[in-house]
């Protein structure tokens, strides 16, 4: 029921921002507005740093949480629908998005999808995924696994 509802909510997104495939924004550039980036840059990743919980991240961005839809398998934001995105879903292999981003800071996008940089309303194709998709502890365990793809090519 969870991924059904994910892929309504892509669908719509793909239809309402339907538009030729852009290159990421600056990773260097938050997506959390200003006013809450200290609260979200604040928050801890509960969840501790292992191969086996960095599996489980893995599974819920290739199943329940369809991260896998926009940001690809390999994590670099070209899966099958970054291509109808602007902005392109973040690139998760750029060693300097994991430079300037905080684990809260990505947990704050994954809760309350990206509105663009700062909070600007330059939308992006992020949803909100806690809640209808996963829960807050499978957030942190996506997380992991997002990390993991730093400097891969």
């Amino acid at each position: 029921m969870l991924l059904k509802v994910g892929m309504i909510a892509v669908s719509i997104c793909t239809i309402v921002s339907a538009t030729a495939y852009a290159d990421e924004l600056d990773p260097t550039i938050s997506r959390v507005p200003m006013d809450q980036r200290a609260a979200a840059s604040a928050m801890k990743n509960p969840v501790a740093k292992t191969s086996e919980n960095i599996a489980k991240g893995k599974a819920i961005f290739e199943g329940k949480g369809s991260c896998h839809n926009c940001h690809g398998s390999g994590g670099k934001g070209d899966g099958p629908a970054a291509k109808f995105f602007s902005p392109s879903p973040r690139n998760f292999t750029n060693p300097e998005f994991h430079k300037n981003r905080t684990d809260g800071e990505m947990y704050w996008v994954i809760e309350n999808g990206s509105r663009g940089p700062n909070g600007t309303n330059n939308p992006t194709g992020m949803l909100p995924l806690i809640g209808p998709q996963i829960t807050e502890e499978e957030a942190w365990y996506v997380i992991l696994y997002e990390r993991s793809f730093e400097g891969k090519k």
